[in-house]
């Protein structure tokens, strides 16, 4: 079963994580922070498995980077990532697809006989 649910996590990644970034601009580690909070921990990245997906995600123009230094604070800029109009685009196909599996994948799981 953790293969399975290995698999699962994996094929939903970059989904859900440019849902997340469509929702607010955000660096990786808040990212892998929301990521957790949001899955009560379902979802436990490391940054090696975080920046993968972000780096296609930004290959393929659906997200951008920036750096940005909040007085005050750090004295590191931190790497920001944001939704592009490509991305929100293709966000929305995604839930498209996403709901049509489902949908699909549950009806074929209750099917007896």
């Amino acid at each position: 079963m953790d293969r399975i649910k290995k698999q699962l996590k994996k094929g939903t990644l970059e989904i859900i994580i440019l849902s997340l970034i469509n929702r607010k601009e955000m660096y990786g580690y808040e990212i892998i922070q929301q990521l957790e909070k949001s899955s009560r921990g379902y979802y436990n990245l490391k940054e090696g498995s975080l920046y993968p997906v972000l780096y296609r995600l930004e290959d393929n123009g659906l997200i951008e980077s920036y750096m940005f230094h909040e007085e005050g604070k750090r004295k590191v800029a931190r790497k920001y990532y944001r939704i592009t109009e490509e991305g929100i685009n293709q966000i929305n196909n995604y839930l498209i697809e996403w709901n049509d599996f489902v949908n699909i994948t549950n009806k074929i799981l209750k099917k007896e006989g």
